[in-house]
């Protein structure tokens, strides 16, 4: 049988282990490195799979841009796991991990309801979403692992256990965010809310000196705010802000954002960035999984071609820590794509990057060249260690592992709640051994 991946088309039996020839991520920067790949369509299969296995891994999306999804063992593609199930009473969704957003969000639509945010790219698993604590932006809205209200995953021993909010309190926020080391997730179930619609605009041109003043009214002048730049020309490219629809009327934008100016066509953040994948701008409203994203659902977006790297600032530092980065200006610039400024809310799960602290996300999206950004990204993140940055656990970074633990108050925690449901280390890998156990 041949399958279509987001890293391209192999063959496969589905549930028997097939060797994995040369796999990569959507980025296309990493090669999976596990021996052997499973395609299960069904949790006991998954189940089984796990229980016989010395190591495994599994693996979403594949949007990860280093080794968290990788193993010198069995790697299992969650693909056909694709169910959804919507609680109307208790006004929740349970999901396989298979679905992508891209494929939850119109479902939810259909239906009268949405999720309370979206990444830019909706093309992502929601279970890996979750587990690395991936986010879109606004200074309201939590990461989208905040909407996670309980989950089901298969432990070390082939075992289908369930965690929830309402029955397992902190051990629950301990649990959200686990980096895949908890077991194999096979659903999550998702708070959602009323459906509802989102208009967006474009600013071209602030002034980055603005940001001194009016950083957090900047970023709650909508719903959701992004800010591009590339470091140039002490000024922010464009600013993109997503305001909700309330009662039918449409949001007004002003003429200006504090100087910028209102935009008169669909802009990409690239000066000659194709705007054919974009989501409508120019305020017209639309549902809010068509607008919050800054790619189309309903198209798929070229392989990423591209490396990515974000830092999580406290938000009330957040000015002190984009001057310092701009310093670097010149070393960043032969390098990059783009930056993208957002805000995320605080919240209480224990290996968010925004645990109890609202933050500013420093977003790089680079060109492939990993030996010019390798020698960057030192110099970013000493810019940044004062103001004690933590790195998206699914993108590139160079903090050393021990710094890295010293970022997270419940990291001791963290450990041994691994420990105990996965007392012999199946769901290790390089990854985790790195940076979370310090091996």
């Amino acid at each position: 049988m041949s399958v279509n991946y987001p890293w391209g088309i192999m063959s496969t039996d589905q549930t028997a282990a097939s060797k994995t020839a040369s796999r990569m991520n959507w980025g296309g920067n990493y090669a999976f490195q596990a021996a052997t790949l499973h395609e299960p369509g069904t949790v006991d299969e998954v189940r089984e799979i796990v229980a016989r296995a010395a190591k495994v891994k599994a693996l979403g999306s594949a949007h990860s841009f280093n080794s968290i999804a990788d193993t010198d063992g069995t790697q299992v593609s969650l693909a056909r796991l694709k169910s959804m199930e919507l609680n109307v009473a208790e006004k929740t969704v349970t999901v396989g991990s298979g679905i992508i957003y891209a494929q939850l969000a119109p479902y939810l639509h259909e239906r009268g309801f949405a999720v309370h945010n979206l990444a830019s790219l909706p093309h992502i698993s929601v279970v890996g979403a979750c587990l690395t604590a991936t986010h879109g932006s606004g200074s309201g809205n939590g990461c989208l692992s905040t909407a996670v209200s309980g989950f089901e995953f298969v432990a070390a021993d082939g075992s289908l256990q369930t965690l929830s909010r309402a029955k397992d309190g902190e051990l629950f926020a301990g649990a959200v965010v686990n980096l895949g080391g908890l077991g194999i997730i096979t659903s999550v179930t998702l708070e959602v809310q009323p459906a509802f619609e989102v208009a967006q605009s474009v600013y071209e041109g602030l002034a980055l000196s603005q940001l001194e003043k009016h950083l957090e009214e900047i970023f709650l002048s909508g719903y959701s705010v992004s800010l591009f730049t590339d470091w140039q020309e002490q000024r922010i490219r464009q600013v993109w802000v997503k305001r909700r629809v309330e009662s039918g009327v449409p949001p007004v934008f002003a003429p200006e954002l504090f100087g910028a100016t209102l935009a008169t066509k669909t802009l990409h953040p690239l000066p000659n960035g194709s705007t054919e994948n974009r989501t409508v701008q120019l305020g017209i409203p639309g549902p809010s999984f068509e607008r919050l994203p800054h790619f189309r659902p309903d198209l798929t977006p070229s392989n990423g071609e591209e490396l990515q790297t974000e830092y999580f600032v406290p938000l009330d530092r957040g000015y002190e820590a984009i001057m310092a980065v701009e310093e670097l200006r010149d070393r960043i610039t032969p390098h990059l794509f783009i930056s993208e400024l957002r805000t995320v809310a605080a919240d209480d799960l224990w290996m968010s990057m925004a645990y109890r602290r609202p933050s500013l996300a420093l977003h790089f999206t680079w060109k492939r060249n990993w030996e010019g950004v390798r020698e960057v990204l030192p110099l970013i993140e000493a810019k940044l260690a004062p103001f004690a940055a933590r790195p998206h656990w699914a993108k590139l970074f160079t903090v050393p592992p021990a710094q890295v633990q010293q970022l997270y108050p419940r990291m001791y925690d963290f450990k041994a709640l691994l420990a105990k449901y996965d007392p012999q280390g199946k769901f290790r890998n390089a990854f985790l051994d790195t940076n979370v156990f310090d091996l």
